[in-house]
């Protein structure tokens, strides 16, 4: 019998070791800024109880969370006529206890409430972990990918907007990406289903406007309207979609919009406040835009909301996103605990970063030399040498077979290592070694580990030139 190839499920990857480091550069760039900032790490499972998981992002994510079968004979106490009738509805949660974090927004709200009398408020944590959606997979879009989050707990402060405004521009100034960061309100959008007189579809409104950079404008209002939304309030509310111009001049538009609406009011005054801030304290390289359209579909945002879109050169979704959570904990019982929270994108921005050429040359360099092996006595002679040289910062190796010196110096080509080092007989016996630089072919004979490295230190110096 034939033995079948084996696959990867849609919307996985596997990263090679070159991927990796692009990735680590991007992740540890990001929780520098996060260190900075003054965010702390914590780390939660994989996956969590399926009640806690389930009923916080909306109908929409609600689907897209992977459940896990129970172990065991999964169909064991499954009512009957469930089964037969396969009401998924009322299947599910009597075969799954649990299932795969969405995202990494609720289970931090479950921590906050399991360890309350831990933490000390304003709590401010980051998180850096995959999370998994059974979405459709698309550029872009996987199934699983990792999330990098900064969220504060236990502050109202609108203090906390204007710094993860900032938080973002840091991070993507240091990743030399200039980026568009889009802010809105949901106060606004509950303004807009207020002064339409559509209040008790605020949902469907938001989950429909979010889908306007992809279905455009004739694919949300026909969504609008299947949700029972009526034609005269979508008609009412028709100038948000060509709403243009400076910030201020959308928040005069707006406020002539939302002028019966308190709520709508309300969001249009802390959405000043922060483009007032961000004027007085101005960002290093992106730029703050108000999109009234912005809705980000997921039901517990309250306050400010956030997306960030990649450059204009490059064709990708959002690579960012967040906003303020009035009361999330409360859906696990503590009540009056106001959040916010921003999260990168980091597969999206590696793809943003690839395209653009925005990694360091370095990164490809995963070793900088290549001890030559010719027998036992110079292998032990070159192990010595390389405990010295991996003492004093390098990343070396030695070829484990005394294979022919042709196949050795191709190994080294193909890993692009840019040094190799030579102890042949003739060196074993003077106590010296030659360093060979693969890219001249120039060679030096030395006797110390530290030539080596100054002569490597000042190689990298002139290229870095």
């Amino acid at each position: 019998m034939a033995i079948q190839k084996p696959s990867l499920p849609k919307g996985t990857r596997d990263f090679s070791s070159e991927e990796l480091a692009k990735r680590y550069y991007i992740i540890n760039t990001i929780r520098e800024q996060f260190a900075r900032f003054g965010f702390a790490p914590i780390e939660t499972p994989s996956f969590e109880n399926y009640n806690t998981l389930m009923g916080k992002y909306g109908e929409e994510g609600d689907r897209l969370i992977f459940k896990i079968l129970n172990s065991g004979d999964f169909t064991a106490g499954v009512d009957e006529s469930d089964w037969q009738t396969k009401n998924a509805a009322r299947l599910t949660p009597q075969i799954s206890e649990k299932a795969l974090r969405y995202d990494l927004t609720v289970p931090f709200a479950r921590y906050v409430v399991q360890h309350q009398n831990e933490l000390t408020f304003p709590f401010k944590r980051y998180q850096i972990q995959p999370v998994w959606r059974a979405d459709r997979p698309q550029k872009g879009r996987f199934r699983e990918f990792y999330q990098c989050d900064a969220d504060v707990v236990g502050s109202a402060s609108l203090w906390q907007e204007v710094e993860l405004v900032q938080l973002y521009d840091a991070v993507f100034t240091s990743l030399r990406l200039p980026v568009t960061i889009k802010l809105n309100n949901r106060k606004i959008l509950s303004g807009f289903a207020e002064v339409i007189g559509e209040s008790d579809r605020l949902i469907d409104f938001t989950v429909a406007l979010d889908k306007l950079d992809k279905i455009g404008k004739e694919g949300v209002v026909s969504e609008m309207l299947s949700k029972g939304i009526r034609q005269e309030a979508i008609d009412k509310i028709a100038p948000i979609f060509s709403l243009s111009g400076s910030f201020a001049e959308k928040v005069a538009a707006l406020r002539e919009i939302l002028k019966a609406s308190e709520t709508g009011l309300k969001g249009i005054e802390e959405l000043e406040f922060i483009a007032t801030a961000i004027d007085s304290l101005p960002l290093a390289t992106a730029t703050l835009d108000l999109d009234v359209t912005l809705a980000r579909g997921l039901n517990y945002y309250t306050g400010a909301i956030f997306e960030v879109a990649a450059p204009r050169e490059v064709q990708m979704g959002s690579i960012g996103g967040g906003g303020r959570y009035d009361d999330l904990t409360g859906i696990f019982g503590l009540k009056g605990v106001s959040g916010i929270g921003i999260s990168f994108g980091l597969d999206r921005i590696a793809l943003v970063m690839e395209e653009l050429g925005r990694y360091p040359e370095s990164l490809g360099v995963t070793l900088e030399v290549l001890c030559i092996n010719f027998g036992q006595a110079e292998a032990l002679a070159s192990l010595k040498l390389l405990r010295t040289l991996r003492s004093l910062g390098v990343k070396a190796e030695l070829y484990p077979d005394a294979a022919k010196m042709k196949k050795q110096l191709e190994y080294a080509n193909k890993k692009n290592i840019p040094y190799v080092v030579i102890i042949g007989e003739s060196e074993l016996q003077k106590g010296t070694f030659v360093l060979k630089n693969m890219q001249t072919g120039e060679q030096k004979e030395l006797t110390t580990a530290q030539e080596a490295v100054t002569i490597m230190n000042g190689a990298a110096e002139i290229r870095g030139q």
